[in-house]
Protein backbone atom coordinates (compact mmCIF):
# COMPACT_ATOMS: atom_id res chain seq x y z
CA UNK A 1 0.00 0.00 0.00
CA UNK A 2 1.58 3.27 -1.09
CA UNK A 3 1.83 6.11 1.32
CA UNK A 4 0.22 9.40 0.38
CA UNK A 5 2.77 12.12 -0.19
CA UNK A 6 2.74 14.95 2.35
CA UNK A 7 1.34 18.25 1.12
CA UNK A 8 3.98 20.68 -0.03
CA UNK A 9 4.78 23.60 2.20
CA UNK A 10 4.24 26.86 0.31
CA UNK A 11 7.42 28.74 -0.50
CA UNK A 12 7.96 31.72 1.82
CA UNK A 13 6.82 35.00 0.28
CA UNK A 14 9.46 37.37 -1.07
CA UNK A 15 9.45 40.96 -2.28
CA UNK A 16 8.78 41.21 -6.02
CA UNK A 17 9.68 44.84 -6.73
CA UNK A 18 10.26 45.97 -10.32
CA UNK A 19 12.22 49.12 -11.21
CA UNK A 20 11.86 51.21 -14.37
CA UNK A 21 13.20 54.59 -15.56
CA UNK A 22 11.11 57.47 -16.94
CA UNK A 23 11.03 61.17 -17.75
CA UNK A 24 8.32 63.78 -17.27
CA UNK A 25 8.04 67.28 -18.71
CA UNK A 26 6.89 69.92 -16.23
CA UNK A 27 6.59 73.71 -16.41
CA UNK A 28 9.97 73.95 -14.64
CA UNK A 29 11.79 71.45 -16.86
CA UNK A 30 12.20 67.74 -17.53
CA UNK A 31 12.32 65.31 -14.62
CA UNK A 32 14.19 62.02 -14.78
CA UNK A 33 12.76 59.61 -12.23
CA UNK A 34 12.72 55.99 -11.16
CA UNK A 35 9.52 54.02 -10.56
CA UNK A 36 9.46 51.00 -8.25
CA UNK A 37 6.34 48.83 -8.12
CA UNK A 38 5.61 45.57 -6.36
CA UNK A 39 4.70 43.78 -3.18
CA UNK A 40 6.71 44.08 0.01
CA UNK A 41 6.50 41.25 2.53
CA UNK A 42 5.33 42.58 5.86
CA UNK A 43 6.65 40.68 8.89
CA UNK A 44 6.13 40.85 12.62
CA UNK A 45 8.03 39.71 15.68
CA UNK A 46 6.26 36.68 17.10
CA UNK A 47 6.46 35.72 20.77
CA UNK A 48 4.96 32.71 22.54
CA UNK A 49 4.95 32.53 26.34
CA UNK A 50 7.68 35.16 26.47
CA UNK A 51 9.86 33.36 23.93
CA UNK A 52 10.85 35.03 20.65
CA UNK A 53 9.72 32.80 17.77
CA UNK A 54 11.16 34.79 14.90
CA UNK A 55 10.25 37.43 12.36
CA UNK A 56 7.28 35.90 10.56
CA UNK A 57 5.60 37.06 7.34
CA UNK A 58 2.01 38.29 7.65
CA UNK A 59 1.09 40.10 4.44
CA UNK A 60 2.28 41.20 1.02
CA UNK A 61 1.62 44.91 0.56
CA UNK A 62 1.66 46.49 -2.87
CA UNK A 63 3.21 49.92 -3.34
CA UNK A 64 4.39 52.18 -6.14
CA UNK A 65 7.23 54.64 -5.50
CA UNK A 66 8.46 57.44 -7.75
CA UNK A 67 11.83 58.96 -6.85
CA UNK A 68 13.67 61.79 -8.60
CA UNK A 69 17.02 60.73 -10.01
CA UNK A 70 20.07 62.42 -8.51
CA UNK A 71 18.21 64.23 -5.71
CA UNK A 72 19.76 64.81 -2.29
CA UNK A 73 17.73 62.67 0.17
CA UNK A 74 18.59 65.08 3.00
CA UNK A 75 16.56 67.85 1.36
CA UNK A 76 14.25 65.99 -1.00
CA UNK A 77 10.77 65.53 0.56
CA UNK A 78 8.89 62.24 0.34
CA UNK A 79 5.10 61.96 0.43
CA UNK A 80 3.44 58.66 1.37
CA UNK A 81 -0.13 58.58 0.05
CA UNK A 82 -3.20 56.37 0.40
CA UNK A 83 -6.93 56.63 -0.08
CA UNK A 84 -9.63 55.47 2.28
CA UNK A 85 -12.86 53.53 2.16
CA UNK A 86 -12.05 51.49 4.19
CA UNK A 87 -11.50 49.24 1.21
CA UNK A 88 -10.04 51.64 -1.31
CA UNK A 89 -6.75 51.29 -3.11
CA UNK A 90 -4.52 54.33 -3.65
CA UNK A 91 -5.40 54.60 -7.35
CA UNK A 92 -7.37 57.85 -6.96
CA UNK A 93 -4.58 60.02 -5.56
CA UNK A 94 -2.05 58.11 -7.67
CA UNK A 95 -3.64 58.68 -11.09
CA UNK A 96 -5.88 61.63 -10.30
CA UNK A 97 -3.68 64.16 -8.54
CA UNK A 98 -0.14 63.30 -7.40
CA UNK A 99 1.46 60.86 -9.83
CA UNK A 100 3.41 61.54 -13.04
CA UNK A 101 0.55 60.12 -15.12
CA UNK A 102 -3.14 60.97 -14.80
CA UNK A 103 -6.50 59.73 -16.04
CA UNK A 104 -8.30 61.35 -18.96
CA UNK A 105 -12.05 60.94 -18.42
CA UNK A 106 -13.82 64.29 -18.69
CA UNK A 107 -16.02 65.61 -15.90
CA UNK A 108 -19.62 65.79 -14.74
CA UNK A 109 -21.87 66.46 -17.71
CA UNK A 110 -19.03 65.91 -20.20
CA UNK A 111 -17.69 62.40 -19.58
CA UNK A 112 -15.64 60.75 -22.32
CA UNK A 113 -16.60 57.22 -23.45
CA UNK A 114 -14.58 54.04 -22.86
CA UNK A 115 -11.78 53.07 -23.12
CA UNK A 116 -10.53 56.45 -21.77
CA UNK A 117 -6.79 57.09 -21.46
CA UNK A 118 -3.71 58.34 -19.62
CA UNK A 119 -1.60 61.42 -20.13
CA UNK A 120 1.43 63.01 -18.51
CA UNK A 121 0.59 64.93 -15.36
CA UNK A 122 2.58 68.12 -15.87
CA UNK A 123 1.46 69.36 -12.44
CA UNK A 124 2.58 66.19 -10.63
CA UNK A 125 3.76 66.63 -7.05
CA UNK A 126 6.81 64.65 -8.16
CA UNK A 127 8.31 68.00 -9.19
CA UNK A 128 8.56 68.80 -5.48
CA UNK A 129 8.48 65.48 -3.59
CA UNK A 130 9.18 61.81 -4.07
CA UNK A 131 5.96 59.79 -3.95
CA UNK A 132 4.99 56.45 -2.41
CA UNK A 133 1.48 55.04 -2.94
CA UNK A 134 0.41 52.28 -0.54
CA UNK A 135 -2.52 49.88 -0.91
CA UNK A 136 -3.83 48.52 2.43
CA UNK A 137 -4.28 44.77 2.78
CA UNK A 138 -7.14 43.38 0.60
CA UNK A 139 -7.01 46.42 -1.70
CA UNK A 140 -5.02 46.76 -4.92
CA UNK A 141 -2.66 43.80 -5.12
CA UNK A 142 -2.12 43.68 -1.34
CA UNK A 143 -3.08 40.41 0.35
CA UNK A 144 -2.56 38.44 3.54
CA UNK A 145 0.00 35.65 3.10
CA UNK A 146 -1.15 32.17 2.10
CA UNK A 147 -2.79 30.69 5.17
CA UNK A 148 -3.17 34.10 6.80
CA UNK A 149 -6.42 35.74 7.87
CA UNK A 150 -7.31 38.91 5.93
CA UNK A 151 -9.72 39.92 8.68
CA UNK A 152 -6.72 40.44 10.98
CA UNK A 153 -5.96 43.57 8.94
CA UNK A 154 -9.50 44.89 8.59
CA UNK A 155 -9.80 47.24 11.52
CA UNK A 156 -8.72 50.62 12.86
CA UNK A 157 -5.72 49.62 15.00
CA UNK A 158 -4.41 46.83 12.77
CA UNK A 159 -4.65 49.13 9.75
CA UNK A 160 -2.67 51.90 11.45
CA UNK A 161 -0.03 49.45 12.63
CA UNK A 162 0.25 47.81 9.19
CA UNK A 163 0.59 51.01 7.20
CA UNK A 164 2.93 52.38 9.86
CA UNK A 165 5.21 49.39 9.41
CA UNK A 166 5.15 49.78 5.62
CA UNK A 167 6.20 53.41 6.03
CA UNK A 168 8.99 52.50 8.48
CA UNK A 169 10.29 49.80 6.13
CA UNK A 170 10.30 52.02 3.06
CA UNK A 171 11.94 54.95 4.84
CA UNK A 172 14.58 52.68 6.38
CA UNK A 173 15.41 50.64 3.29
CA UNK A 174 15.63 53.75 1.12
CA UNK A 175 17.71 55.69 3.67
CA UNK A 176 15.16 58.49 4.00
CA UNK A 177 15.07 59.06 7.76
CA UNK A 178 16.60 62.52 7.27
CA UNK A 179 14.24 63.51 4.43
CA UNK A 180 11.28 65.84 5.05
CA UNK A 181 8.31 63.45 5.34
CA UNK A 182 4.63 64.01 4.53
CA UNK A 183 1.54 61.82 4.65
CA UNK A 184 -1.36 62.33 2.25
CA UNK A 185 -4.71 60.67 2.85
CA UNK A 186 -8.13 60.98 1.33
CA UNK A 187 -11.48 60.31 3.07
CA UNK A 188 -10.94 57.49 5.62
CA UNK A 189 -7.31 57.95 4.65
CA UNK A 190 -7.39 61.29 6.51
CA UNK A 191 -8.44 59.51 9.69
CA UNK A 192 -5.66 56.98 9.04
CA UNK A 193 -3.10 59.75 8.40
CA UNK A 194 -3.96 61.62 11.58
CA UNK A 195 -3.68 58.43 13.63
CA UNK A 196 -0.41 57.55 11.90
CA UNK A 197 1.13 60.92 12.77
CA UNK A 198 0.78 60.04 16.45
CA UNK A 199 1.59 56.33 15.97
CA UNK A 200 4.80 56.96 14.01
CA UNK A 201 6.00 59.40 16.67
CA UNK A 202 5.20 57.15 19.63
CA UNK A 203 6.12 53.77 18.16
CA UNK A 204 9.05 54.59 15.86
CA UNK A 205 10.21 58.08 16.83
CA UNK A 206 9.40 59.21 13.28
CA UNK A 207 8.31 62.85 13.25
CA UNK A 208 6.54 64.19 10.19
CA UNK A 209 6.70 67.58 8.52
CA UNK A 210 3.14 67.65 7.29
CA UNK A 211 -0.20 65.99 6.67
CA UNK A 212 -2.31 66.51 3.55
CA UNK A 213 -5.90 65.66 4.48
CA UNK A 214 -8.06 65.54 1.37
CA UNK A 215 -11.83 65.29 1.97
CA UNK A 216 -11.22 65.12 5.68
CA UNK A 217 -13.13 63.18 8.33
CA UNK A 218 -11.44 62.86 11.71
CA UNK A 219 -14.61 62.45 13.79
CA UNK A 220 -17.18 60.02 12.42
CA UNK A 221 -19.77 61.45 14.79
CA UNK A 222 -19.81 64.57 12.62
CA UNK A 223 -21.03 62.67 9.55
CA UNK A 224 -22.85 59.56 10.80
CA UNK A 225 -26.65 59.84 10.89
CA UNK A 226 -27.30 57.66 13.94
CA UNK A 227 -30.20 57.72 16.35
CA UNK A 228 -29.90 60.53 18.86
CA UNK A 229 -27.06 62.26 17.00
CA UNK A 230 -28.27 65.54 15.49
CA UNK A 231 -24.77 66.89 14.72
CA UNK A 232 -24.63 65.85 11.04
CA UNK A 233 -27.87 67.51 9.93
CA UNK A 234 -26.62 71.12 10.17
CA UNK A 235 -23.08 70.14 9.11
CA UNK A 236 -24.36 68.69 5.82
CA UNK A 237 -26.65 71.64 5.02
CA UNK A 238 -24.08 73.88 3.27
CA UNK A 239 -23.17 70.92 1.03
CA UNK A 240 -26.84 70.36 0.24
CA UNK A 241 -27.10 74.05 -0.66
CA UNK A 242 -24.03 73.84 -2.91
CA UNK A 243 -25.44 70.81 -4.76
CA UNK A 244 -28.84 72.49 -5.12
CA UNK A 245 -27.07 75.56 -6.51
CA UNK A 246 -25.15 73.47 -9.05
CA UNK A 247 -28.43 72.01 -10.31
CA UNK A 248 -30.05 75.41 -10.80
CA UNK A 249 -32.19 75.57 -7.65
CA UNK A 250 -30.73 78.89 -6.51
CA UNK A 251 -31.22 80.86 -9.73
CA UNK A 252 -29.44 84.17 -10.07
CA UNK A 253 -27.27 83.68 -6.99
CA UNK A 254 -23.52 83.18 -6.65
CA UNK A 255 -22.39 79.96 -4.97
CA UNK A 256 -20.51 81.73 -2.19
CA UNK A 257 -23.54 83.85 -1.30
CA UNK A 258 -25.64 80.70 -0.98
CA UNK A 259 -22.96 79.03 1.14
CA UNK A 260 -22.68 82.02 3.44
CA UNK A 261 -26.43 81.91 4.11
CA UNK A 262 -26.39 78.14 4.63
CA UNK A 263 -23.44 78.30 7.02
CA UNK A 264 -25.04 81.04 9.10
CA UNK A 265 -28.29 79.08 9.38
CA UNK A 266 -26.43 75.81 10.07
CA UNK A 267 -24.48 77.44 12.89
CA UNK A 268 -27.47 79.11 14.54
CA UNK A 269 -31.19 78.64 14.04
CA UNK A 270 -31.04 75.13 12.59
CA UNK A 271 -29.29 73.32 15.48
CA UNK A 272 -31.34 75.41 17.90
CA UNK A 273 -34.57 74.20 16.28
CA UNK A 274 -33.43 70.57 16.34
CA UNK A 275 -32.60 70.86 20.02
CA UNK A 276 -36.04 72.33 20.77
CA UNK A 277 -37.83 69.26 19.42
CA UNK A 278 -41.55 69.33 20.21
CA UNK A 279 -41.04 72.44 22.35
CA UNK A 280 -40.58 74.63 19.29
CA UNK A 281 -43.27 77.25 18.73
CA UNK A 282 -45.38 76.97 15.56
CA UNK A 283 -44.11 80.29 14.21
CA UNK A 284 -40.49 79.23 14.72
CA UNK A 285 -41.16 75.87 13.07
CA UNK A 286 -42.68 77.61 10.06
CA UNK A 287 -39.68 79.91 9.76
CA UNK A 288 -37.07 77.18 10.14
CA UNK A 289 -38.81 74.70 7.83
CA UNK A 290 -39.18 77.33 5.13
CA UNK A 291 -35.58 78.41 5.41
CA UNK A 292 -34.32 74.83 5.40
CA UNK A 293 -36.38 74.01 2.32
CA UNK A 294 -35.16 77.10 0.49
CA UNK A 295 -31.49 76.42 1.21
CA UNK A 296 -31.56 72.67 0.52
CA UNK A 297 -33.70 72.92 -2.60
CA UNK A 298 -36.24 70.47 -1.18
CA UNK A 299 -40.00 70.81 -0.86
CA UNK A 300 -41.09 72.30 2.47
CA UNK A 301 -43.64 69.55 2.95
CA UNK A 302 -40.87 66.96 2.71
CA UNK A 303 -38.75 68.91 5.21
CA UNK A 304 -41.62 68.88 7.69
CA UNK A 305 -42.32 65.18 7.18
CA UNK A 306 -38.75 64.28 8.12
CA UNK A 307 -38.91 66.53 11.21
CA UNK A 308 -36.28 68.92 9.81
CA UNK A 309 -33.78 66.04 9.65
CA UNK A 310 -32.53 65.56 6.09
CA UNK A 311 -30.47 62.37 5.92
CA UNK A 312 -27.89 62.54 3.14
CA UNK A 313 -28.89 59.46 1.10
CA UNK A 314 -32.48 60.67 1.17
CA UNK A 315 -31.34 64.08 -0.04
CA UNK A 316 -29.45 62.60 -3.00
CA UNK A 317 -32.63 60.80 -4.05
CA UNK A 318 -35.11 63.58 -3.30
CA UNK A 319 -33.44 66.68 -4.76
CA UNK A 320 -34.08 65.90 -8.44
CA UNK A 321 -36.92 63.43 -8.01
CA UNK A 322 -39.30 65.50 -10.15
CA UNK A 323 -37.07 65.43 -13.28
CA UNK A 324 -36.32 61.75 -12.65
CA UNK A 325 -32.67 62.02 -11.60
CA UNK A 326 -30.58 61.16 -8.56
CA UNK A 327 -27.40 63.00 -7.53
CA UNK A 328 -24.03 61.62 -6.51
CA UNK A 329 -22.83 61.20 -2.94
CA UNK A 330 -19.10 61.41 -3.64
CA UNK A 331 -19.71 64.34 -5.97
CA UNK A 332 -23.16 65.96 -6.13
CA UNK A 333 -22.43 67.48 -9.54
CA UNK A 334 -22.95 64.05 -11.12
CA UNK A 335 -26.44 62.68 -11.78
CA UNK A 336 -27.92 59.32 -12.71
CA UNK A 337 -31.17 57.44 -13.26
CA UNK A 338 -33.12 55.01 -11.09
CA UNK A 339 -35.47 52.23 -12.14
CA UNK A 340 -37.91 53.14 -9.37
CA UNK A 341 -39.06 56.74 -9.31
CA UNK A 342 -40.48 56.32 -5.82
CA UNK A 343 -37.44 54.89 -4.07
CA UNK A 344 -36.42 56.41 -0.75
CA UNK A 345 -32.65 56.24 -1.32
CA UNK A 346 -30.36 55.84 -4.36
CA UNK A 347 -29.52 52.30 -5.42
CA UNK A 348 -26.04 53.45 -6.52
CA UNK A 349 -23.77 56.48 -6.53
CA UNK A 350 -23.65 58.05 -10.02
CA UNK A 351 -20.36 59.76 -9.25
CA UNK A 352 -18.65 56.50 -8.25
CA UNK A 353 -20.11 54.82 -11.34
CA UNK A 354 -18.65 57.59 -13.50
CA UNK A 355 -15.09 57.43 -12.22
CA UNK A 356 -14.51 53.76 -11.36
CA UNK A 357 -14.23 52.58 -14.98
CA UNK A 358 -11.68 55.17 -16.11
CA UNK A 359 -9.43 54.75 -13.07
CA UNK A 360 -9.56 50.95 -13.16
CA UNK A 361 -8.71 50.82 -16.87
CA UNK A 362 -5.95 53.39 -16.47
CA UNK A 363 -4.23 51.60 -13.59
CA UNK A 364 -4.39 48.14 -15.15
CA UNK A 365 -2.74 49.55 -18.26
CA UNK A 366 -0.19 51.68 -16.40
CA UNK A 367 1.01 49.01 -13.99
CA UNK A 368 1.97 46.58 -16.78
CA UNK A 369 2.89 48.77 -19.73
CA UNK A 370 4.70 51.56 -17.85
CA UNK A 371 5.73 50.11 -14.49
CA UNK A 372 6.52 46.60 -15.74
CA UNK A 373 4.75 44.85 -12.88
CA UNK A 374 2.83 41.71 -13.88
CA UNK A 375 0.26 39.94 -11.73
CA UNK A 376 -2.79 37.83 -12.50
CA UNK A 377 -4.47 39.00 -9.30
CA UNK A 378 -7.35 41.40 -9.83
CA UNK A 379 -6.38 44.91 -8.79
CA UNK A 380 -9.02 45.70 -6.16
CA UNK A 381 -9.83 49.37 -6.74
CA UNK A 382 -12.71 49.42 -4.24
CA UNK A 383 -13.12 46.22 -2.24
CA UNK A 384 -16.02 45.23 -0.04
CA UNK A 385 -13.94 42.35 1.31
CA UNK A 386 -12.66 44.49 4.16
CA UNK A 387 -16.15 44.64 5.67
CA UNK A 388 -17.07 44.42 8.45
CA UNK A 389 -14.33 46.88 9.45
CA UNK A 390 -13.55 46.64 13.15
CA UNK A 391 -13.89 49.71 15.36
CA UNK A 392 -13.77 47.72 18.59
CA UNK A 393 -11.51 50.36 20.17
CA UNK A 394 -14.39 52.86 20.01
CA UNK A 395 -17.18 50.74 21.45
CA UNK A 396 -19.92 52.95 22.86
CA UNK A 397 -18.57 56.17 21.33
CA UNK A 398 -17.99 57.81 17.98
CA UNK A 399 -14.89 56.90 16.01
CA UNK A 400 -12.55 59.87 16.32
CA UNK A 401 -8.82 60.56 15.99
CA UNK A 402 -9.07 64.19 17.07
CA UNK A 403 -7.08 63.42 20.22
CA UNK A 404 -4.44 61.61 18.15
CA UNK A 405 -3.88 64.56 15.83
CA UNK A 406 -3.88 67.10 18.63
CA UNK A 407 -1.32 65.03 20.56
CA UNK A 408 0.87 64.71 17.45
CA UNK A 409 0.77 68.49 16.94
CA UNK A 410 1.49 69.28 20.59
CA UNK A 411 4.40 66.85 20.72
CA UNK A 412 5.72 67.97 17.34
CA UNK A 413 4.93 71.70 17.08
CA UNK A 414 6.50 71.83 13.60
CA UNK A 415 3.84 69.50 12.16
CA UNK A 416 1.73 71.34 9.56
CA UNK A 417 -1.69 70.27 8.28
CA UNK A 418 -3.27 70.98 4.91
CA UNK A 419 -7.03 70.34 4.66
CA UNK A 420 -8.70 70.15 1.23
CA UNK A 421 -12.50 70.30 0.97
CA UNK A 422 -14.92 70.02 -1.95
CA UNK A 423 -18.10 72.07 -1.73
CA UNK A 424 -20.07 69.32 -3.52
CA UNK A 425 -18.72 66.44 -1.44
CA UNK A 426 -21.69 64.62 0.10
CA UNK A 427 -19.51 62.01 1.84
CA UNK A 428 -17.25 64.22 3.98
CA UNK A 429 -18.93 67.66 4.01
CA UNK A 430 -16.64 70.65 4.25
CA UNK A 431 -18.57 72.37 7.04
CA UNK A 432 -18.16 69.28 9.26
CA UNK A 433 -14.40 69.29 8.66
CA UNK A 434 -14.23 72.99 9.50
CA UNK A 435 -16.09 72.44 12.77
CA UNK A 436 -13.84 69.55 13.81
CA UNK A 437 -10.68 71.57 13.19
CA UNK A 438 -12.12 74.63 14.93
CA UNK A 439 -12.54 72.47 18.04
CA UNK A 440 -9.17 70.71 17.81
CA UNK A 441 -7.66 70.86 21.34
CA UNK A 442 -4.34 72.50 20.53
CA UNK A 443 -2.73 75.73 21.79
CA UNK A 444 -3.60 78.88 19.87
CA UNK A 445 0.07 79.16 18.89
CA UNK A 446 -0.32 76.05 16.71
CA UNK A 447 -3.50 77.04 14.86
CA UNK A 448 -1.56 78.79 12.11
CA UNK A 449 -0.07 75.35 11.34
CA UNK A 450 -3.43 74.40 9.81
CA UNK A 451 -4.53 75.62 6.38
CA UNK A 452 -7.91 74.88 4.75
CA UNK A 453 -8.57 75.07 1.01
CA UNK A 454 -11.92 74.78 -0.77
CA UNK A 455 -12.76 73.66 -4.30
CA UNK A 456 -15.92 73.82 -6.42
CA UNK A 457 -16.04 70.06 -6.89
CA UNK A 458 -16.62 66.93 -4.81
CA UNK A 459 -14.80 64.25 -2.82
CA UNK A 460 -12.24 63.63 -5.59
CA UNK A 461 -12.10 67.33 -6.39
CA UNK A 462 -9.29 66.73 -8.89
CA UNK A 463 -11.70 65.24 -11.47
CA UNK A 464 -12.76 68.89 -11.99
CA UNK A 465 -9.95 70.39 -14.08
CA UNK A 466 -9.92 73.92 -12.56
CA UNK A 467 -9.88 72.36 -9.09
CA UNK A 468 -7.09 69.95 -10.05
CA UNK A 469 -4.89 72.77 -11.26
CA UNK A 470 -5.54 74.90 -8.19
CA UNK A 471 -5.10 71.97 -5.82
CA UNK A 472 -1.81 70.94 -7.41
CA UNK A 473 -0.52 74.46 -6.92
CA UNK A 474 -1.66 74.57 -3.29
CA UNK A 475 -0.07 71.21 -2.45
CA UNK A 476 3.20 72.15 -4.12
CA UNK A 477 3.30 75.31 -2.00
CA UNK A 478 2.55 73.29 1.13
CA UNK A 479 5.34 70.78 0.55
CA UNK A 480 7.94 73.39 -0.42
CA UNK A 481 7.13 75.90 2.35
CA UNK A 482 9.86 76.65 4.84
CA UNK A 483 9.56 74.36 7.90
CA UNK A 484 8.57 77.19 10.24
CA UNK A 485 6.33 79.10 7.80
Amino acid sequence: MSEESAPETPAPPVDDLVTTSHTLRTPTGELAYTATAGRVVLRHEKHTDGTFDGYEPRAEVFLVAYTLDGADPATRPVTIAFNGGPGSSSVWLHLGLFGPRRVVMGDAGALTPPPWGLTDNHESLLAHSDLVFVDPVSTGYSRAITGGKPADFHGYTSDVETIGEVIRLWVTRNERWLSPKFLAGESYGTLRAAALAEHLQDRHGMYLNGLMLISSVLDMGSIRFTEGNDRPYPLFLPTYAAIAHHHGLHPGRELHDVLADAEEFAAGDYPWALARGSRIEAADLDRVAGRLASLSGLDEGYVRRVRLRIEHHRFFRELLRAPGRTVGRIDGRFTGWEDDGGGEKPSYDPSIAAITGPYTAAFNSHVRSSLGYVSDLPYEVLSGRVQPWSYKEFEGRAVSVVSKLSAAMRHNPHLRVHVACGYHDGATPYFAAEQVFAQLPIPDELRDRIEVRHYEAGHMMYVHEPSRLAQSEHLAAFVTAAPDS
